[in-house]
């Protein structure tokens, strides 16, 4: 009876138009409809062969490799996840051990990472205007020297998290969502509020909050993003959530006030980020090697967050939800009043209640990231994955 649910699953995979083969998975606004239907449905796929305890290994060997320009539980852990399921052995470049600290250039490491790498996943979220350009000349570099010959294959990069995107959270988000509602066309009309969250940090990226409006508008949702003046995100992600919600039937809306974009809704997600113009002061600082400059940009920074500490998911906000019981979300970390900090994002009490469903949300991530690698790998998912099937290798032998 698995087995027919795979094949089930399988044809339906095969059906679907793959354009991520031999590309880049960089910004889910560029990908196209047939492309976030393939990564879904195979993340789905990968999560059966995993309940029924067969092994989707479609590589024999090979190197997934990471590059952390930032701190990371998740999505590392993820990342090594979703290659190993796949039969990828995984590797993590340490740049202050490398020889970038040499000089060496991006285009040189891209390809000295490469000579039997099938996929790059990189994190460069940190430095604005700049981990989305890093990303995509690594992606280049790596087109040159596999067209040249230098690369026995050309390995796709994929977006761990950028200054503009989060793809591979903001689609375990949507994974999350379409299992809570029943299925994608389920959450056409259902209002989400993507809100600030006051907290006691001060450099939390933009990527998640701008990944995740310009998703889910696309799916039909009513999407509300509040913040307070001065924390408003980046212009290209802003417009294609209008351009997606305009067509699908959906909504973007923008507003000043949390409980205005509570009101209602069936699914919120406060989360803290910085404004744009202090991550941009942030990077030229750091550029520049101003040390004692980032420390008076700190504390200017998180006295200004400290103006609207009334940011915070309660449980008087979360009674003013469609029937009091809406969906919560966040990435995680969050940060939890009376927990992590003295006063941060949400109330303990409304966390505990959803703790557990924020670990589920989680839980979706290796399998969009291994569904990720299988479409910019194969031409053809469905028919890789249907190899693992008939080999009908058990992912544990007893």
């Amino acid at each position: 009876m698995a087995h027919d649910t795979i094949r089930d699953r399988l044809a339906a995979l095969a059906r679907r138009t793959n354009d991520l083969a031999n590309r880049d998975a960089l910004l889910t606004w560029k990908m196209s409809d047939d492309a976030l239907a393939v990564v879904l449905q195979a993340a789905d796929l990968l999560r059966e062969f995993v309940r029924t305890g067969l092994s989707p290994r479609v590589f024999d060997g090979g190197l997934g490799m990471a590059i952390f320009r930032d701190k990371s539980t998740r999505t590392r852990y993820a990342f090594k996840s979703a290659c190993n399921l796949l039969g990828l052995a995984t590797e993590e470049l340490e740049e202050s051990t490398s020889q970038i600290a040499h000089g060496e250039t991006v285009r040189e490491t891209a390809n000295m990472i490469s000579f039997l790498t099938e996929v790059i996943g990189i994190r460069d979220d940190m430095f604005i205007h700049e981990g989305h350009r890093y990303m995509t000349e690594v992606g280049a570099s790596v087109e040159e020297g596999f067209r040249a010959g230098v690369l026995p294959q050309r390995p796709a990069v994929v977006n761990l998290q950028c200054d503009l995107d989060h793809p591979t959270q903001a689609l375990a988000d949507l994974a999350h969502l379409a299992t809570t509602f029943g299925g994608l066309d389920a959450l056409k009309g259902k209002r989400l509020a993507m809100t600030w969250a006051y907290s006691p940090s001060y450099g939390k990226p933009l990527s998640v909050p701008q990944g995740v409006v310009a998703l889910m508008a696309r799916f039909g949702m009513q999407v509300v993003l509040a913040h307070p003046p001065g924390y408003e995100l980046l212009p290209e992600p802003l417009d294609a959530a209008r351009r997606f919600a305009a067509a699908s039937g959906g909504s973007f809306t923008v507003t000043g006030s949390m409980a205005e974009a509570f009101a209602g809704a069936d699914v919120v997600y406060p989360k803290s980020w910085a404004p744009f113009r202090v991550m941009e002061e942030r990077t030229r600082i750091l550029r520049a090697g101003e040390r004692a400059r980032l420390a008076d940009l700190e504390k200017e920074a998180l006295a200004n967050n400290a103006r609207f500490t009334d940011w915070e998911c309660t449980e008087e906000r979360m009674r003013g939800t469609r029937g009091g019981k809406a969906l919560y979300m966040h990435c995680l970390p969050a940060d939890v009043t009376g927990v992590s900090c003295k006063a941060g994002e949400v109330a303990q009490s409304v966390f505990e209640r959803y703790r557990l469903d924020t670990y589920r949300e989680a839980g979706y991530k290796p399998y969009v990231i291994a569904a990720l690698i299988l479409a910019t790998r194969f031409a053809d998912p469905a028919a890789a994955l249907g190899r693992a099937l008939e080999a009908g290798v058990p992912r544990r032998r007893g």
